[in-house]
């Protein structure tokens, strides 16, 4: 008898821990106008308080901020969605995947705690996605967006938002206490980063002849230093590891990202791609051997006609083999990243393949177009007009832009030069490999240099171990970011399901398939998870459903 009471007792106190209060009483929010009220309040919720000007991370401020998390989720709960469009329960779902990316960074990520290089305020040129790539904090300066000289005004604006450099310093030096090793090491080359950044401003058209930038300019230098010594003084007592780890890694790739993956399908789905890749590239090497290798431009002469004719080339073939609806912003969005002639002693990777023919890295610059979309398209959602928190777009921005490498080769861009095939599978290669190694590290099975090792050794022809910036910058953005090394291969995936499906309806209905109409459902959709944008387009749920199981 005491036992049958103990055993009711225990079942009574799981239901009343398990069962919110608030689910019971309220009411449920029925209209996507409600929706659109939450995401705006959300958006403000997210963004930590202010204590004197500067975005509070310390524990007591992040504390309140996961407690008060809940609610938010809660509110998000309780909405019925069912009679929405699928473009509404869309956007209902990237709110969903934003609350769980404050709640991973809460619960796992805690980069004000573990990551130097979340303090990095200044950043000097656009992302090529919608936002910058890995974790920043509330106040970032984005100098890109200024001409300089500066005018009156923007001179106010640029003098406030640098006076937030130095008291987040400060709090830098409280609040970073992990011991991710791994993540410190690297983080300090950002900062250093920082101060040589700061540095050029004041070589800047104008800056010389406004002594409040300078001040500002110059206190914010001399903090920055002092933070990256201090961080080198504690570095060395930084032994742990940096990777999250596999079960966070799914959780955070199927819940924060939408990607209807494991750790494991994404070690097996990157092994793939690297061998298809090698035997594409070996197989392509083999049917081109009676051709003439492929010349790098070895002046800047030959370097500017070779990126005309390239640039040309692709917007060309874009239109006329109606791959995509080219807009009146696609060439100047392209042309104005064409590149620069570097001498073959000082290129890195992309560089490489950029000096022997352009367009494989120009197709992978669709990045471009989309943000120009965004400049002059925005979506009508506001839940999709400005970037997605928590890089939640890499699978859509980084997976088409891999994707379509491949598809456009496929498509016969290069029909006029077979050995540029070989290009394509290069890059492909090179995402597979460093993807690879990056969710090794985050396993902590490797660390972020043994994953470098990866992703040089199995690079073709030996185009990483040129140069080692581009392989530190890469491995370490994908251990600040869980899934962003990958992201290129399983956004590939995904895109390829996406038109595998669209396809298949097409022909299941008898009508005809056109590639330009797919890339324009594509671009319409906007900047979301590729499992979000496959249900949109095709009213196929599933792999969504899979990720969020």
């Amino acid at each position: 008898m005491k036992q049958s009471a103990l055993a009711l007792l225990l079942i009574l106190i799981v239901i009343s821990c398990s069962t919110p209060v608030e689910t019971s009483n309220a009411p449920k929010a029925k209209t996507y106008a409600e929706l659109e009220t939450l995401f705006k309040e959300w958006r403000e919720f997210q963004r930590p308080p202010l204590k004197d000007a500067t975005p509070d991370y310390s524990v007591a401020s992040m504390k309140k901020q996961q407690e008060e998390l809940g609610k938010w989720q809660q509110r998000l709960t309780n909405f019925d969605t069912s009679g929405w469009a699928v473009n509404q329960q869309v956007d209902w779902y990237i709110v969903k995947a934003e609350m769980n990316g404050l709640d991973f960074d809460h619960r796992v990520m805690r980069p004000w705690e573990r990551d130097p290089a979340f303090y990095k305020t200044l950043y000097m040129e656009r992302s090529d996605v919608p936002a910058h790539e890995g974790p920043t904090h509330a106040a970032i300066v984005d100098v890109w967006k200024y001409a300089f000289p500066l005018t009156s005004e923007s001179k106010d604006k640029l003098v406030n938002q640098l006076r937030v450099i130095v008291p987040l310093n400060e709090q830098a030096k409280v609040n970073l206490t992990g011991n991710a090793k791994d993540l410190w090491i690297a983080g300090i080359r950002d900062i250093k980063t920082q101060s040589k950044d700061l540095e050029s401003i004041l070589s800047m058209p104008g800056v010389s002849e406004q002594s409040d930038v300078i001040t500002v300019v110059k206190e914010a230098i001399a903090s920055t230093n002092d933070l990256a010594t201090w961080l080198e003084n504690q570095s060395v007592s930084k032994t742990g590891p940096s990777g999250i780890g596999k079960e966070n890694y799914t959780w955070y790739q199927q819940n924060v990202h939408l990607v209807p993956l494991t750790w494991e399908d994404e070690v097996l789905l990157l092994k793939r791609e690297l061998a298809r890749a090698w035997t594409g590239l070996k197989l392509e090497e083999h049917r081109n051997r009676k051709l003439p290798e492929l010349k790098p431009a070895d002046t800047p002469e030959a370097f500017a006609a070779l990126t005309e004719r390239a640039a040309k080339s692709l917007l060309s073939f874009l239109d006329k083999d109606s791959i995509v609806t080219v807009k009146n912003y696609f060439e100047p969005a392209l042309r104005a990243h064409l590149g620069k002639f570097v001498p073959a002693e000082k290129r890195n990777f992309f560089i490489i393949g950029l000096h022997h023919d352009p367009r494989p890295l120009y197709s992978h610059f669709y990045h471009w177009f989309e943000l120009a979309r965004m400049d002059n398209e925005p979506h009508s959602s506001n839940i999709r007009r400005e970037p997605l928190l928590y890089n939640i777009f890499d699978s859509r921005n980084e997976g088409t832009a891999t994707a379509v490498e491949e598809m456009f080769m496929q498509a016969g861009l290069y029909n006029d030069d077979p050995r540029v095939k070989e290009i394509v599978y290069i890059m492909i290669a090179q995402r597979a490999a460093r993807g690879l190694g990056s969710l090794y590290a985050h396993a902590n099975e490797l660390t972020m240099e043994e994953a470098g090792k990866i992703h040089a050794d199995y690079t073709p022809r030996g185009w990483m171990k040129t140069e080692k910036d581009l392989l530190i910058f890469e491995q370490h953005l994908y251990m600040r970011q869980p899934g962003y090394g990958s992201s290129y291969i399983t956004g590939k995936y995904l895109l390829e399901g996406a038109l595998a499906e669209f396809a298949r309806q097409k022909e299941s209905k008898q009508q005809p398939f056109h590639v330009k109409d797919f890339f324009d459902q594509l671009n319409a959709i906007g900047c979301i998870p590729t499992s979000l944008g496959h249900w949109e387009m095709t009213g196929d749920k599933s792999p969504l459903v899979k990720a969020m199981k």
